[in-house]
This record gives C-alpha cells, sequence and structure tokens, in this order.
C-alpha cells in the first residue's frame, strides 16, 4: 500500500511570497497552516501605524473610554471635585503615551549619560509662511512646543533656559515621549502628526 504521508517543506520567505500574494482566503489557510505570527510584520513601525494598532500590541483595549475620564481636584479643606472629561491635548497625550510603548518595544529611557534619547520636534508655520523660507532657514528655526502652561521657548516640548551669563543651562525633553532611535522619533511625529497637533497647540 501506498504511504502518502509525505512531509512538504517551505522555507519561511517562501511562505511570506505567498501570503502577500493571495487573497483572503489564501492567508487564512497559510495562516491556519503556519501560524499567524509567522506572517506578522517584524518591523514595529509596520506594526504600529495607528492608535488602535499600538493598543493591540500592548494587549490594551483601544475603547479606554477617555471621553469618561474626569479631572479631580483636592480643595483645602480636603474636599474633592470632579469636573468634565479629558480636553482634546490631554487625550492626545495619552494616546501618545500609548504610542511610544509600543514603538519602543519595551525599552524605558534610563536618563544616564551615556544614554542617547530621541524626541519629535516641530516646527509652527503657515503654509505661507513656510513657502516663503529658503532651505537653510528652514533647518535653523527655533522650535517651540507646549507642554507647560505657555507655549513658547519655556513649553516643555524644548524647554531652554540659560542665566547668569550662560555659566547654567538646561534642556528638557518630554521624557513619556522618548523613543530609542532617532528612526522612531521621526516616525512616530510623521504617521501621528494629527495627535502631535492636538497635543502640542490642542
Amino acid at each position: 500500500m501506498e504511504n502518502n504521508n509525505k512531509e512538504l517543506k517551505i522555507s519561511a520567505e517562501n511562505a511570506l511570497k505567498a501570503y502577500n500574494n493571495t487573497d483572503a482566503n489564501g492567508r487564512e489557510l497559510l495562516e491556519h497552516l503556519f501560524g499567524k505570527e509567522v506572517f506578522a510584520p517584524k518591523n514595529i513601525m509596520d506594526r504600529v501605524k495607528t492608535y488602535e494598532d499600538a493598543c493591540a500590541v500592548l494587549d490594551l483595549s483601544p475603547v479606554l473610554a477617555l471621553d469618561d475620564l474626569c479631572i479631580c481636584s483636592q480643595h483645602q479643606d480636603g474636599h474633592f471635585s470632579f469636573r468634565g472629561g479629558l480636553d482634546v491635548t490631554a487625550k492626545a497625550y495619552l494616546k501618545l503615551c500609548i504610542i511610544a510603548d509600543a514603538l519602543n518595544e519595551g525599552w524605558q529611557p534610563k536618563f544616564t549619560e551615556d544614554e542617547y534619547r530621541w524626541y519629535p520636534y516641530f516646527y509652527i508655520y503657515t503654509k505661507e509662511q513656510y513657502d516663503r523660507l529658503d532651505e537653510d532657514e528652514k533647518k535653523e528655526c527655533r522650535v517651540v512646543g507646549r507642554a507647560y502652561h505657555n507655549a513658547y521657548v519655556y513649553g516643555g516640548v524644548v524647554y531652554a533656559y540659560a542665566s547668569k551669563a550662560w555659566s547654567r543651562s538646561y534642556t528638557y525633553h518630554g521624557s513619556r515621549h522618548a523613543f530609542r532611535t532617532e528612526e522612531l522619533a521621526e516616525y512616530c511625529g510623521k504617521q501621528f502628526i494629527d495627535l502631535w497637533i492636538e497635543y502640542l497647540i490642542g
């Protein structure tokens, strides 16, 4: 009697090529045969294109009910009061924290002297103003951000301060949105530009 139980072998590369060149039914079949993880994008930037993607990577529910969160204040007499839901800026900040965690894949800044951390910086111009700048001017603009109560050079995104004839200077960055590589910081700034706009200027 002929034995039909022959073992078929396929390389991961060829399986991925087949996966990328078939329809939904074919992809489902290949995932059933080899497992979904074989075909999952390996690069985190390919896996995190939206806030919902970031939640999936971290195994969080994207329906975090940000609209239901409220701000709690404690008064001098010890009583608490609650007001409204979070504003656009606060919601964007929380979403960007989740996105940064997902993109960093477990990396957390340690703030040691030999550690590099990256952060997306932005220039704020109208389209007309930007179009009038030459290439050198576009590179040498001042960065203005907001994570403090004012939106100017002490803004918090980039907090630059100098005093006493430059004998003391400080620069602080938004650590919740620090990235382990320059590429990740640039990607997050461009891919999630709408969230950054809501966070920085409301």
